[in-house]
């Protein structure tokens, strides 16, 4: 028998890395740069954070009792101390939690 010299012809493909604006596109968009609005100084009729209005309390805190923080909620620090002083009043008359259920 006769050897046969088979060539076996190859295309070798380089898969190119991919460039850093394909690989952004898979990843979720932060806005970084978006600033937070305060959403008391929005509202122009509110002139205090009252500790009676719990609806708007709740808001601001979680469901395990802490108060949400600013950099979160996006509050400024002026009515994030208002906000704190009135979830802790409107806990001690029992019109909010303490801790959650």
């Amino acid at each position: 028998m006769a050897e046969e010299n088979i060539e076996v012809a190859t295309t070798e493909v380089k898969e190119e890395p991919k460039t850093n604006v394909e690989k952004k596109k898979f990843y979720k968009q932060h806005n970084k740069n978006k600033k937070k609005v305060c959403a008391f100084c929005e509202d122009k009729n509110l002139k205090f954070i009252d500790y009676k209005d719990v609806n708007r309390l709740k808001k601001f805190v979680t469901e395990k009792g802490k108060i949400i923080p600013s950099r979160q909620t996006g509050t400024c620090s002026h009515h994030q101390r208002e906000l704190t002083v009135a979830i802790k009043r409107a806990r001690n008359m029992a019109l909010l939690p303490f801790s959650g259920d």
